[in-house]
């Protein structure tokens, strides 16, 4: 379980997250949702420990993600990321790529990393891809890798930062049609998006961001079906 209790994150005298509480239970997949700046993609930062928080708390089955004495390399291991860029090392293979972290963070053999690799790379159908560089993939591809390249530490949560949003719209549903997958799988996913019709179909919530809070959240048929808010109506009419 995620647990995020009246967390607040500041740039300088910026407050970019102004009092967020939000749980996510195991097997939920939670879609974030609002305009650019309400602190969506910052909130997935604080998750991570990438961002430290100013005040409030965020604990991860049970541990404390902003407590000094937490071993963050060792709770990351737990959440994957996935971002808008994919960042490949452009010399090594998909599946070197893929194996990087399971060898070097894991400490898995050789042979080990490998077989997670290939697991991973053929359930998001990039079978086909392991002796490719990743500069020979299109966007969508190398998207899946990245995904693969996160599932390839067993993680028990998937965080998405807006995952579709550099890409081509055409490439846009071989992600969708990953993650979708990942969803039904039953994976605990956290996703920013503004692919808002994907949004409804996977989601067992939604919360609609707004001036760096939760300004709405609910099933998917409340927000985005009937929002009770007039701020939430006019953000999804707007991205119509």
């Amino acid at each position: 379980m995620i647990e995020i209790d009246n967390v607040h994150k500041s740039f300088g005298e910026l407050e970019v997250i102004k009092g967020v509480s939000l749980t996510v239970s195991k097997g939920e997949v939670v879609s974030i949702i609002g305009g650019s700046g309400s602190g969506k993609s910052t909130l997935l930062m604080c998750i991570n420990g990438l961002e430290p928080i100013q005040k409030g708390s965020i604990r991860v089955d049970g541990v404390e993600v902003h407590d000094r004495n937490t071993n963050l390399n060792q709770l990351r291991q737990k959440i994957g990321i996935v971002f808008q860029q994919w960042n490949a090392f452009p010399h090594l293979t998909v599946l070197e790529n893929v194996m990087l972290a399971p060898r070097k963070v894991l400490g898995k053999s050789k042979e080990q990393a490998e077989a997670l690799a290939i697991q991973q790379l053929t359930h998001v159908g990039l079978s086909d891809k392991f002796n490719t560089f990743p500069g020979k993939l299109s966007g969508g591809q190398q998207q899946r890798m990245a995904i693969a390249r996160a599932l390839a530490m067993s993680p028990d949560y998937m965080l998405f930062d807006e995952a579709t949003s550099a890409l081509d719209p055409q490439l846009v549903g071989e992600v969708l049609d990953t993650m979708r997958m990942l969803a039904e799988d039953g994976m605990t996913m956290v996703l920013v998006t503004h692919e808002i019709r994907f949004a409804r179909d996977v989601s067992d919530r939604v919360a609609f961001f707004r001036n760096g809070l939760v300004h709405e959240i609910g099933t998917p048929d409340q927000v985005i079906g009937n929002p009770l808010l007039p701020e939430t109506a006019a953000f999804l009419k707007s991205v119509k």
